[in-house]
């Protein structure tokens, strides 16, 4: 099975034919999605002027659309080899029980589905580079109140979602699925419409 680069070299052939590029093209999002496959493609359809059926794309429109997803895949990488150093120095330093955050990133290792979209056509339509870097500086700086990618404060607990993980808070202004870890307890409480806990009285 070819790996990404392989692909992304598929892609770039200009001795290859317009179809074998573009098909080349779509294998890539199996590699790395960050929306999700198929939401994923149709922002590259978009973004690059190309119609998700049309084999016969301009080539240069393709090529584009892959130097996109290669440099939000750089992004998300470069974050990830960030992560598993932490974790070694957490584990030698005695810290051996994964938290909610890694959990999550045993879940999308590799960055797909790592701002899954679970309507294909509703995802953030700043380029992929851009979403990545708003979603990993949200990682490193921990729990917030809106959504990580377009700062929305319309947040939705979603109970019957199209992929894994079936459920959780949906962005309603980007379309995003929002990792649970990067949201606090009371922004998680609201999506649910769960009633804010009342302070025990002290008296």
């Amino acid at each position: 099975m070819a790996g990404f680069r392989s692909l992304a070299r598929q892609v770039r052939d200009p001795g290859s034919d317009t179809a074998l590029r573009r098909y080349s093209l779509r294998k890539c999002l199996e590699r790395f999605a960050p929306y999700g496959h198929r939401a994923t493609w149709d922002h590259l359809c978009r973004s690059h002027g190309f119609g998700p059926e049309d084999r016969e794309a301009d080539p240069g429109r393709l090529v584009a659309a892959l130097d996109e997803l290669e440099e939000a895949r750089a992004v998300w990488l470069a974050y990830e080899e960030e992560f598993a150093e932490r974790r070694r120095r957490e584990k030698h330093g005695g810290l051996r029980r994964p938290g909610a955050l890694d959990e999550w990133h045993r879940r999308i290792w590799g960055g797909n589905g790592v701002a899954r979209c679970d309507d294909p056509a509703r995802h953030p339509q700043e380029p992929l580079p851009e979403v990545l870097e708003r979603l990993v500086a949200a990682l490193k700086r921990g729990p917030g109140e809106h959504c990580p990618v377009c700062a929305g404060p319309r947040i939705e607990w979603r109970a019957e979602l199209r992929d894994e993980p079936w459920f959780g808070p949906v962005c309603e202004d980007c379309g995003v699925l929002i990792p649970r870890a990067v949201l606090t307890p009371r922004a998680l409480a609201r999506t649910r419409g769960d009633a804010q806990p009342r302070l025990a009285s002290v008296a």
